[in-house]
């Protein structure tokens, strides 16, 4: 019996074909974008161990996450075999994670999301990809008696308002997340770049048709707020003291 691929070693061969690398450069400018500005020490990539998506962001440690041991390609400082589902870390140890269409290739999504929440910190960020189900690449994959055209079946695909609700039952706070490549399905570079006039009218006016998306979202923990420092605080005025005076009336007879 042949050993089946795993899926995310599927996906990342179809990257290397001409839609996927359409989609991946895409991905990389807002992986780029999301991870700038967040700080921190521990920083994880999940899944893919190539391209580097964290490479934008300046935390001094960064590793990668996979359920298959990888070789070569990006010089991760660590790099961890452990299923999505169950991460050998301790609770509240990560700054930053990120999933780039982990959620579609594992077989309970939900259940990485409660992962990730459980391995971040307060404030720790997750950014996320998927593809769209509801973009003409979903429609063209779910056509009956056709050739698949991603290499995540429709049904394991999750859509970012879906998502976007999962993260808030775990106390995520998600920002709106952008969908990006409107051109149709094309498997040559030749017919993309000539759809690609399609790119700025999706942005306008089909914004939840594009083929993919990211999101990024914070974890917030309830009951915690930012105390300044002592310094800061103005000293209290000093109470004027209460004088009590007993006065005796006089005797008008005296």
């Amino acid at each position: 019996m042949a050993e089946m691929t795993a899926p995310i070693v599927e996906l990342a061969e179809w990257f290397e074909t001409p839609p996927g690398k359409y989609v991946l450069d895409w991905e990389r400018a807002r992986f780029d974008e999301a991870v700038a500005d967040v700080f921190g020490f521990y920083a994880w990539q999940m899944g893919l161990s190539a391209p580097d998506l964290l490479l934008n962001n300046r935390m001094p440690f960064k590793g990668w996450i996979g359920a298959e041991p990888v070789e070569g390609g990006v010089n991760w400082q660590a790099r961890v075999v452990a299923q999505p589902e169950l991460l050998p870390f301790e609770s509240q140890s990560v700054d930053l994670l990120l999933l780039p269409h982990v959620l579609e290739c594992a077989e309970a999504p939900h259940l990485v999301l409660r992962e990730a929440e459980r391995v971040l910190m307060p404030e720790g960020r997750v950014v996320i990809s998927g593809f769209n189900p509801w973009s003409l690449w979903g429609v063209r994959n779910a056509l009956p008696g056709m050739e698949p055209w991603l290499p995540v079946p429709l049904k394991s695909q999750v859509s970012l308002p879906r998502l976007r609700d999962w993260l808030k039952l775990l106390s995520f706070e998600a920002d709106r997340g952008r969908h990006g490549r409107f051109a149709p399905a094309c498997r040559s570079e030749q017919w993309l770049q000539r759809w690609h006039f399609m790119e700025a009218m999706g942005e306008r006016w089909w914004r939840m048709g594009g083929a993919v998306y990211v999101v990024s979202a914070v974890k917030r923990v309830g009951g915690m707020r930012l105390i300044g420092p002592a310094w800061k605080k103005k000293p209290k005025a000093a109470q004027a003291a209460q004088v009590v005076v007993n006065r005796q009336a006089s005797d008008g007879g005296s």
